[in-house]
């Protein structure tokens, strides 16, 4: 058969089932474009590449599959980078398909030409710039391969056009069996491990992304109850463990309830599984859990003793090695750490407003909470907002909570929502967000009308950057400067202005009807929430601080 670049990208496309592509078009992938008319692959077009990369972020985080998305040459590389960095950090399969000037202008300083392969380098797992049409035919099956395989992360494939306009002439397609490769863990240090837990008196279980990347959450659930072993989660890791358990400590670290990292920092053995010991999760490393023996666990090897010396550490996938484990731990009720979990939960408890307080963002996330069944999938973006999610959320499953960890991109919630309504039809969408983070991706409210998806809009509005605002008043001595919004858009008017329903609680007495009826509905809607300015996220680890030097949350507060 005889085929072009382009036909054979979205032929290769087709094969590993991606059935949702979001991107733009532009002069270097018209011919890609060209090809896709004629396949059954639906197309969305965003109306800024970052939300492009953005909605394939929700198809990957919602259903652990790799997930596409386009973007032509110079300035449409460019905005997809975030998204792209974005994916790299949280360890997310993406894989970008950029236009680039044909190859004869490669260096020329060309119309659109930029460096995608130079900059995508270090925000990549792995790129590549393609030669000539024949090497599509191993980089797509490759780029597939990396994307999901190990450890998860972004690919970049720039195509140059001249590249996509080429034919060649072809017997076979290439076989496209990216799932067949296993990562073996070293089990010869799994007897020790189960030794360690079996002998230890007051273990934790430290778990993120991990678990949720490999699909072990029901092993955790056998290993930890088997064992009695409490489990803090990570921001990555929530939803993994259910927190209606009696074992279950909620997330650790900067924003996580005072009982939490007060039970970390008794820990005589921690048991580090699919996780990174990132900075916020750890406050002062030296500090962190400084009377416990360290086991880690993670895919990645590069990850193991780069932050924290392990006294045990094995890289693999945390699934086969939870398997190996869970026979080898004694049953054990552990009554004596028991007790005293119980009673630092008692003495440092999460401080919750007054029900009275109806407009009190934790009293509205537990209100959506209560509206929306445990299968519901809520993304957020970056801030106060996505802090509040954190702490009061009740996480049921994995998968259900698609938030911007390592990166911390303020944008992320709408798209990502928009991609994860795409790719779970039937279940129900909420994006949480504040009046700063909407703004900076609004646009895509034009891309869920055209889609008309049943994603809810929940706009936390304090007119601030509130966690920019929040340290200005810990940290600086209230020298607040670039925090306040002076400009108060009208949001329900904006969205109305898209074509998308929406809702405004200014001057409603009580929340909870006009939530009921605006999540109930289907079909997407906007919801403006005003909230005080001055409700801080507490509590909070100042940073560079140890996780026991929390300010806030107390209970006379």
């Amino acid at each position: 058969m005889k085929l072009t670049g382009a036909e054979i990208i979205i032929g290769l496309l087709e094969m590993y089932g991606i059935e949702t592509i979001a991107g733009i078009p532009g002069g270097a992938n018209l011919p890609l474009y060209d090809a896709l008319y004629k396949s059954k692959i639906k197309h969305v077009l965003t109306r800024h590449e970052q939300g492009a990369g953005f909605i394939a972020q929700g198809i990957a985080r919602s259903t652990g599959k790799p997930a596409v998305c386009f973007a032509t040459s110079g300035p449409g590389a460019t905005n997809i980078i975030t998204a792209i960095a974005d994916a790299k950090l949280d360890s997310i399969p993406v894989i970008a398909i950029t236009g680039q000037v044909p190859s004869s202008l490669i260096g020329t300083d060309a119309f659109q030409e930029v460096d995608t392969y130079g900059i995508t380098i270090p925000i990549t797992k792995h790129n590549f710039l393609v030669r000539s049409a024949h090497e599509l035919m191993t980089v797509i099956p490759e780029a597939f391969r990396i994307a999901k395989s190990a450890r998860p992360g972004p690919v970049v494939i720039d195509v140059p056009k001249n590249v996509q306009t080429q034919q060649i002439e072809f017997d076979n397609w290439p076989d496209i069996n990216y799932a067949a490769e296993r990562f073996a863990a070293d089990l010869s240090a799994i007897d020790d491990i189960a030794r360690l837990i079996n002998r230890s008196e007051k273990p934790v279980l430290y778990v993120g992304g991990g678990i949720v990347n490999s699909g072990s959450e029901d092993l955790l659930y056998r290993f930890a109850n088997k064992n009695s072993i409490p489990v803090a989660s990570t921001l990555m890791g929530l939803g993994c463990f259910s927190p209606d358990s009696p074992l279950y400590l909620g997330m650790l670290g900067m924003h996580g309830a005072r009982y939490t990292n007060f039970i970390l920092d008794k820990a005589d053995l921690l048991l580090a599984f699919g996780v990174r010991f990132d900075d916020r999760a750890t406050g002062k490393v030296n500090e962190f859990c400084p009377r416990a023996k360290v086991v880690h666990i993670d895919i990645d090897q590069s990850e193991i003793n780069k932050i924290k010396t392990a006294d045990i550490a094995v890289s693999g996938d945390i699934k086969d090695i939870l398997e190996y484990l869970i026979p080898l731990l004694e049953e054990n009720k552990r009554t004596g750490w028991m007790n005293q979990i119980n009673s630092i939960k008692e003495e440092h408890p999460f401080v919750m407003p007054d029900n009275s307080n109806r407009f009190h963002p934790l009293n509205i996330i537990k209100t959506i909470g209560g509206i929306v069944d445990s299968e519901a999938i809520i993304t957020t973006d970056v801030g106060q907002h996505q802090m509040w999610v954190a702490q009061v959320y009740p996480f049921k499953r994995p998968r259900t909570l698609l938030t911007s960890g390592g990166l911390g991109t303020m944008g992320f919630g709408l798209p990502a929502a928009i991609g994860a309504a795409l790719a779970n039809p039937g279940r129900r969408v909420v994006c949480i967000s504040g009046d700063g983070s909407i703004l900076m991706n609004i646009q895509e409210l034009a891309t869920l009308a055209d889609l008309n998806l049943d994603v809810k809009v929940i706009i936390f509005n304090n007119g601030h950057l509130g966690l920019v605002r929040q340290q200005q008043e810990f940290f600086y001595k209230s020298n607040y400067i670039a925090s306040r919004f002076e400009t108060k858009p009208d949001f329900a008017v904006i969205s109305r202005g898209f074509g998308v329903r929406a809702y405004d609680l200014d001057g409603v007495s009580d929340p909870s009807d006009v939530l009921e009826e605006a999540l109930s509905h289907n079909g997407p809607c906007v919801v403006n929430v005003p909230i005080h300015h001055a409700v801080n996220v507490v509590p909070m680890v100042p940073p560079g601080a140890a996780n026991f030097e929390m300010i806030g949350g107390f209970k006379h507060e």
